[in-house]
């Protein structure tokens, strides 16, 4: 089986403003970038495609194939609640360094931990791969890939920011299956 890890196009937002699950807008330059994933990839006929429910996500899987994506809240980038769209240098610095000292499980107020977005990931991904599918796509976020790579690769969560996932970039995963476990070799991440 293989897993196309698919990060949504750049938002039309300045990079310093904290977003998650606010629904953006895409930025201008989303056709060029459509037409590098495309480039990529084989979009064609009986695919399997999981979408995040927001509309960064939604449009771009609307744009790459004319398969039904199956949309899965799992996929959600990380809810930063009380922070949502706002810069990073007005957040209470209380908050933010609690955050920095415990970037796992700091819960961002009326939002989650990181740990939490781990999870609902992790159980997306156990799930997909149990299905008898050649090729899944997934198009989501920068946090949900990390957190998948993350538990393939078994590194902390605190770890898995080295793992650069830049916006509209790939990463495969093929996944095949001895006796009672699942064996991972990633071809490439960010590509």
């Amino acid at each position: 089986m293989n897993i196309y890890l698919i990060r949504h196009t750049k938002v039309k937002l300045s990079n310093n403003i904290c977003y998650g699950q606010s629904d953006l807008d895409l930025a201008e330059s989303f056709k060029t970038e459509i037409d590098i994933i495309r480039n990529k990839l084989n979009f064609s006929s009986n695919m399997n495609v999981y979408t995040s429910p927001l509309k960064r996500c939604t449009i771009l899987s609307k744009h790459l194939t004319n398969e039904l994506p199956i949309i899965d809240k799992r996929l959600l980038e990380l809810n930063f609640g009380n922070w949502e769209l706002k810069e990073w240098g007005s957040l209470p610095k209380s908050e933010f360094d609690k955050w920095l000292k415990n970037i796992k499980e700091y819960t961002i107020p009326n939002g989650e931990s990181y740990l939490d977005l781990y999870k609902r990931s992790k159980n997306f991904f156990t799930e997909i791969i149990k299905k008898d599918h050649k090729n899944i796509y997934v198009i989501s976020h920068a946090g949900v890939i990390r957190s998948i790579l993350s538990y393939i690769l078994k590194i902390s969560l605190e770890r898995s920011f080295i793992i650069n996932l830049d916006y509209g970039k790939i990463s495969k995963i093929i996944v095949n299956q001895d006796k009672n476990r699942y064996l991972y070799n990633i071809k490439y991440i960010n590509k």
